[in-house]
């Protein structure tokens, strides 16, 4: 396996790959991870690191792999909190009496895209195969919160929302949050029909022509990375506290599930962060 990268790094413990990131790996108050398909127990089109119990796996190969991918990367398994995503653009504060939602207890919100929360001991947990994940960390107040941005997600701003919601929760100041734009699929490789196109052509406070490109006969490229990215300084992130992954999951899809690479035949990967107690 041929990995190259300037800005995410892919580790291994006990034969389990994961990544993380070099602004995020700076602040000591956090643990933080994103999955890949290396080192679970699952089979077929599931092989081998599923996290995702919504794809038709073994619930108990997928239970297994979480507390496979928690040792190995330094995660509580008990202190889990899973978003039931459904590409809305509704953000929870979570705490420990939430823990074990969507890993050992059963969603109790049927939509939640980003998860925020300043509590020691809480790992919160989203979901992803091409879509954007959103990692953001305040050193100041110490709180965190993970969004899953797919195009739905990023035109409504998810990425904003859950900025917002920490200033709400935490009295965070944007300026002072850290944020990564993890894994997902990149402008090489994300292509849409006019319709999706002319949802982000309508975003024109963040000048379009910088996120899609026109290939013909009704077909686009969308950055969603550096649509999300523009969406966080619009919310008033300084662009040096603003880090974009340059792995695309649909090229790396022999380490990452991909769902358009798979034609939706896929498992799951996640991110991870949690405060440090």
């Amino acid at each position: 396996m041929i990995f190259n990268s300037k800005n995410t790094y892919l580790n291994f413990v006990d034969g389990v790959g994961f990544m993380q990131f070099p602004l995020l790996g700076k602040l000591d108050f956090i643990n933080h991870a994103f999955s890949t398909r290396l080192g679970g127990v699952s089979d077929g089109a599931y092989k081998s690191m599923n996290l995702n119990f919504k794809r038709g796996d073994d619930p108990d190969n997928v239970t297994e792999n979480y507390r496979i991918f928690c040792k190995a990367a330094g995660f509580d398994f008990d202190s889990l909190v899973s978003s039931s995503q459904d590409h809305n653009t509704f953000v929870r504060r979570v705490t420990k009496n939430d823990r074990g939602i969507g890993i050992t207890r059963p969603h109790d919100i049927a939509s939640v895209d980003a998860l925020v929360t300043n509590e020691p001991g809480v790992t919160l947990v989203t979901h992803y195969a091409d879509c954007t994940p959103i990692l953001l960390a305040d050193p100041e107040k110490k709180a965190i919160g993970l969004a899953h941005a797919g195009w739905r997600g990023t035109v409504s701003k998810i990425g904003e929302a859950t900025v917002r919601k920490m200033t709400e929760e935490f009295g965070s100041d944007p300026a002072d949050i850290i944020a990564v734009i993890g894994p997902a699929i990149g402008f090489c490789c994300y292509e849409v029909d006019t319709p999706v196109y002319e949802e982000f052509a309508c975003l024109t406070e963040l000048k379009p022509a910088y996120f899609t490109r026109m290939l013909g006969h009704g077909k686009y490229l969308i950055d969603l990375k550096e649509t999300n990215r523009r969406m966080l300084m619009d919310a008033g992130l300084l662009s040096i506290n603003i880090s974009i992954s340059d792995v695309c999951t649909k090229c790396n899809s022999g380490l990452l599930y991909s769902h358009r690479a798979s034609g939706g035949q896929r498992g799951g990967l996640i991110a991870m962060m949690c405060i440090r107690e």
